[in-house]
């Protein structure tokens, strides 16, 4: 069984990025000491996608100004693509950058110089924010998958309705009966109805 977002206590590996050494190793060093793991560090936006890929750490950190693929782009992509939380640190406190990190889905922004303190505190928090977006997304995709169900299994009702010249509730307990008969579940026999219909009217 694979383990959802919401079953970790917290991030454990993390990703840091940034083009300055010295910065990207005082980071490193204390997210060490917090207790994390830490992954790179990577110099620009497009190392940060790599490493993303092939270590795929829980967290990733980066910074804004970065050569090649700056931290928002590196951001949006790590997010949209692989579903890894960026908290973005920045000496820019711009509005024009909040909002740039808000429209590219990242969950924290911290203002650089950044200490131990800060740095504990922001990942909790864009850690919180996460779990709670993830939870919205799983409860939104199953509300679709749910409807979709829904509109399958009305769909062979009707189809039972019209082939057997029965009424809508008579309709109804043939699939369910058809489910129990074979062990299957509802929504799997109404699919094969709606299949076999699309079929005969081929």
């Amino acid at each position: 069984m694979t383990e959802s977002v919401t079953e970790f206590e917290g991030p454990k590996r993390l990703l840091v990025a940034d083009d300055e050494h010295l910065v990207a190793m005082g980071m490193k060093n204390n997210l060490e000491e917090l207790g994390y793991e830490v992954i790179g560090p990577a110099g620009d936006g497009q190392a940060a996608i790599t490493l993303c890929e092939t270590l795929k750490p829980d967290m990733a950190l980066l910074d804004i100004q970065m050569p090649g693929l700056d931290g928002l782009a590196a951001a949006e992509k790590i997010y949209q693509e692989m579903q890894i939380p960026v908290v973005i640190f920045s000496a820019y406190s711009d509005q024009e950058y909040v909002d740039s990190s808000n429209d590219a889905g990242v969950f924290g922004y911290i203002l650089k110089p950044v200490t131990r303190d800060q740095l504990r505190v922001g990942i909790e928090v864009a850690w919180g924010r996460y779990l709670d977006s993830a939870d919205q997304i799983e409860e939104i995709s199953g509300l679709k998958e749910r409807l979709e169900q829904r509109k399958i299994i009305e769909q062979a009702k009707w189809i039972l309705v019209k082939r057997k010249s029965v009424e809508e509730p008579e309709a109804m307990k043939m699939l369910q009966k058809q489910a129990r008969n074979n062990r299957r579940s509802l929504i799997d026999v109404a699919r094969a109805v709606v299949e076999s219909d699309s079929l005969l009217s081929e």
